[in-house]
């Protein structure tokens, strides 16, 4: 880490730099003033391809088409050297186009035709969500899948379950987690199929140039035409701004799929500290600095504080963004800027949790000791037959011999003995385990979405 990571106010930038790649490319300044950039110069060519041909020459073109596919880095600092006069980010873009077509005042006067600054916003932030949308798909995937490997290699495990964090009825650990993996897999879903927006419309988004200028022409259409070129849907009625609603389906999405990572993490560290998983060892890593024998779940902790961070950012974003005075305020320019920060939180916890999982190795002797005499888990099935016998006060009946104790195997077959008439199953009852009483779980820890 360089003196200028040191002295950065934010850890995505510090610490948690090399952690953030993704999220960082998309969403940085950088990434912002390229989507901007591309944004007005892919209007200027859609404009001059139908409404100034002539102005549309093969070096015009080729001039477009270069800023279009690779935006430079000199282009990015100079949009920034611009901003710090105009004091207008939007603005800035503008001009430093501009700057790439002097001498052609013609062209230079159609850059930003028809449009207000939150026209491109709009598109910006609609391209670059698109863009990281489909990144962290391929994320929780490939999380999703890790947890899939595990569920399937556990799958006939037989483990006590905990409800209340209590003894309860057995289970085995690969389908408790197999559940993270089709919770998972059935929010990406969702989040596959979301359509984003922009508005299109100039000023207050009622075409008013655009009519008075060419009032033959399909506007409403042509605004179509032109935003899916980049797969992007026209808001038809708007206020200046594109009102946000589908980022907050996004970003609410996304809560919903950190809030699974958060409960793997909480049930992962707790099936650690009940010594369940082992974590192997990194050689040079400590555990703390002063009890040296310590392997902790640092990366367990470390996705559910940052998920936190994450969620807290996205519940804003969403609540925030979906709200302003009128025709439009300025709040939500500044919220905006802060998209990136509440991927790059998650960024952190998907990273983190890939590293963890790939150290966790099941205990099984541990797991199974802890499984081996605890009879009373059988209480269950023992009162079900009761109940098939037609005895109306089964539950109380076992309740009595079983509630709030620990039953080994001597005293449930004497209660199995003493309280079932049938032979049929007594016999069931009488060959049961806590390891073999697991009903269909090692078929759904192996199952697909349900």
């Amino acid at each position: 880490m360089n003196e200028t990571h040191v002295r950065n106010l934010s850890p995505l930038d510090g610490r948690y730099h090399d952690k953030t790649k993704v999220t960082r490319e998309i969403f940085s300044e950088h990434g912002l003033i390229v989507a901007r950039v591309k944004s007005e110069v892919s209007w200027l060519m859609f404009f001059l391809e139908n409404f100034q041909k002539d102005l549309l020459t093969p070096q015009t073109k080729k001039q477009l088409e270069d800023i279009l596919l690779n935006p430079s880095d000199e282009i990015v600092l100079r949009v920034k050297e611009i901003e710090k006069k105009t004091n207008h980010d939007v603005k800035a873009v503008e001009l430093a186009i501009a700057e790439h077509f002097d001498g052609d005042e013609k062209i230079q006067s159609l850059i930003h035709i028809f449009l207000t600054s939150e026209d491109i916003n709009s598109l910006s932030y609609s391209i670059m969500l698109q863009n990281i949308v489909n990144s962290f798909q391929k994320m929780f995937t490939d999380l999703s899948k890790i947890i899939e490997e595990k569920a399937n290699k556990y799958s006939d495990l037989a483990m006590m379950a905990r409800t209340h964090g209590q003894a309860a009825t057995p289970t085995t650990l690969g389908k408790e987690l197999n559940v993270f993996s089709q919770r998972l897999i059935t929010q990406l879903k969702i989040l596959k199929e979301q359509k984003v927006y922009a508005k299109w419309g100039g000023a207050t988004a009622n075409y008013n140039p655009h009519l008075l200028a060419y009032p033959d022409s399909d506007w409403l259409e042509i605004s179509k035409s032109f935003l899916s070129k980049h797969k992007v849907n026209l808001t038809e009625v708007s206020t200046q701004i594109e009102p946000h609603d589908y980022m907050a389906d996004i970003f609410q999405n996304i809560v919903r799929l950190n809030n699974i990572l958060l409960d793997l993490s909480q049930d992962l560290w707790t099936y650690i500290s009940l010594d369940y998983f082992k974590l192997k060892m990194v050689g040079d890593e400590v555990g703390s600095s002063t009890m040296p024998h310590k392997v902790n779940p640092i990366d367990f902790e470390n996705a559910e504080g940052n998920l936190g961070l994450s969620n807290a950012i996205f519940s804003h974003l969403a609540d925030k963004l979906t709200q302003s005075r009128l025709q439009r305020d300025l709040s939500d320019s500044t919220v905006l800027r802060n998209i990136g920060s509440a991927f790059g939180y998650c960024e952190i916890s998907i990273n983190s949790l890939l590293k963890g999982l790939k150290k966790l190795e099941a205990n099984k002797e541990k797991i199974s000791l802890d499984l081996s005499d605890r009879y009373e888990l059988l209480a269950e099935p023992l009162q079900c037959f009761l109940r098939l016998e037609g005895k109306k006060n089964a539950y109380n009946l076992v309740k009595k011999i079983s509630r709030g104790k620990v039953l080994n195997k001597e005293i449930y077959q004497e209660a199995v003995n003493s309280l079932v008439d049938k032979e049929e199953y007594r016999n069931i009852l009488l060959k049961l385990k806590p390891s073999t009483y697991v009903g269909l779980a090692e078929m759904l820890a192996k199952k697909g979405e349900l």
